[in-house]
């Protein structure tokens, strides 16, 4: 059990048999009576979020949580397919409840994937991910705009800025956690 000083950032709590996660916390203590804890929660299966304020008695569950390595094998529609690694069982994840990590997915990518109980509810990426330009516009010299990037297209259809010397065919690193341009890959 947790109690609410337990509470802070990134904590995944229970609540009324759901797992949630803390995108946000703040402690406050006001001058006389007990302590508040103002929390914004996300509920790991539906998405949805809430802002919710707790006293210091109040107590959370530990979820029943458990992560497993599984490779990326392919997408239909909007559902994602993966395997476990060790029995070969095969899983999908919805295209909600993988938010942004889609721009990061390339085929047999081995990821963790996060269990409540036997269901399948998020995954987590490696921090750096290398993938191949698909589309790179050419960066005009004497460009006055007062920025040295340019957009560049990836083979998972992610958009980002990198520096003008990348061109289409390189394969550059991202930083999955910030979705940036972090070095061009020597092949």
């Amino acid at each position: 059990m947790y109690s609410a000083s337990d509470l802070r950032k990134g904590l995944k709590v229970q609540i009324d048999g759901e797992p949630y996660i803390i995108t946000e916390f703040e402690f406050s203590k006001p001058g006389k009576g007990q302590a508040l804890y103002r929390t914004k929660m996300r509920n790991m299966i539906t998405g949805n979020q809430f802002t919710q304020t707790y006293r210091s008695n109040d107590k959370f569950e530990k979820p029943d949580l458990e992560e497993r390595t599984m490779q990326y094998l392919y997408s239909q529609g909007d559902e994602f397919h993966f395997m476990d690694t060790s029995s070969y069982e095969q899983i999908f994840i919805t295209r909600e409840q993988l938010g942004d990590n889609i721009n990061f997915l390339v085929d047999n990518m081995e990821v963790q994937v996060l269990f409540f109980g036997d269901k399948p509810i998020d995954i987590s990426l490696p921090i750096f991910v290398n993938l191949t330009v698909t589309r790179a516009d050419p960066w005009v010299k004497g460009d006055t705009s007062g920025t040295d990037t340019k957009p560049v297209t990836v083979e998972t259809g992610y958009q980002l800025q990198v520096p003008p010397f990348v061109e289409e065919g390189d394969k550059i690193q991202i930083d999955t956690r910030t979705g940036d341009y972090i070095t061009r890959v020597k092949e």
